[in-house]
């Protein structure tokens, strides 16, 4: 079951007509997260473009990127300038349930300039319960964990094991104008990994999804994430999507809407 599905019923009015504008242009283009998650910076939804093609779930995923990223200290390691963090609905968990998902760290800034990500389980009080891991900027090895940042917590397991870059400008709408750039050695994606963690306690808790710049702020990086999973069940039920009778009775009334602009306008 996919977790970022889109539905004309949980995005509104609103970004159906952005939606048939996408489906008309051709044009890569963002939807918000699920109704209980919160965003700083730029974080939403989107159909896979570019070099991010869907998750093993299929469909759409979310994102954090760095472009149209605002202040943050990230994990507070210095030199940190912008980013952004999606945070979860909030979900329940009982001692010894499995947390589940996939994601693709996504960068276009190589060698010195060493942007970072990082995945937290949060506490119900927003406390960090842990780092679950963190993905680095790197000219040679694994991405993950991030050079000189946090180790993997204790029962995180990728698949697969190795998180090496796979080299180029990463063409991906997420970056914004740094899409299909690249500074230096370091730039690309690591594909779809998929992390599985062991929660060891029962308790309410929120996922963070973060990522900021280094050093400066120019050349973005972005986290692309799908596929959550607690106990084997979505932590945010889906909604449906209407029939094609109720998308039919909506683009009805959108001409109506228009019919009676010209109206007004005559």
């Amino acid at each position: 079951m996919r977790t970022f599905k889109l539905s004309a019923i949980h995005l509104g009015l609103g970004a159906l007509i952005s939606l048939s504008a996408l489906a008309v242009s051709g044009t890569a283009a963002a939807a918000p997260l699920p109704a209980g998650w919160s965003c700083t910076g730029n974080c939403g939804t989107m159909a896979p473009n570019g070099d991010i093609v869907a998750s093993p779930e299929g469909g759409d995923y979310g994102y954090v990127s760095t472009s149209g990223g605002v202040s943050d200290d990230g994990l507070s390691i210095g030199s940190e300038t912008n980013g952004s963090r999606a945070r979860s609905s909030k979900f329940t968990a009982a001692a010894g349930d499995d947390l589940e998902f996939n994601f693709n760290y996504v960068t276009s800034d190589g060698q010195i300039y060493v942007e970072y990500a990082w995945v937290k389980l949060l506490n119900a009080d927003l406390s960090d319960k842990a780092v679950l891991f963190t993905a680095r900027t790197t000219t040679a090895g694994n991405t993950v964990p991030g050079n000189g940042l946090p180790a993997l917590a204790p029962g995180v397991v990728l698949d697969p094991a190795a998180t090496p870059i796979i080299a180029g400008a990463p063409d991906w709408s997420a970056l914004g104008g740094s899409s299909g750039t690249c500074f230096g050695a370091g730039c690309g994606y690591t594909g779809w990994v998929e992390m599985t963690y062991e929660i060891a306690d029962a308790g309410d808790y929120f996922l963070e999804f973060g990522v900021v710049n280094w050093i400066d702020t120019a050349y973005q990086t972005g986290l692309a994430f799908d596929g959550i999973l607690v106990a084997g069940k979505p932590i945010d039920p889906e909604n449906p999507i209407p029939e094609p009778a109720t998308l039919a009775l909506l683009g009805l009334g959108l001409l109506g809407l228009g019919s009676m602009r010209r109206r007004k306008a005559a």
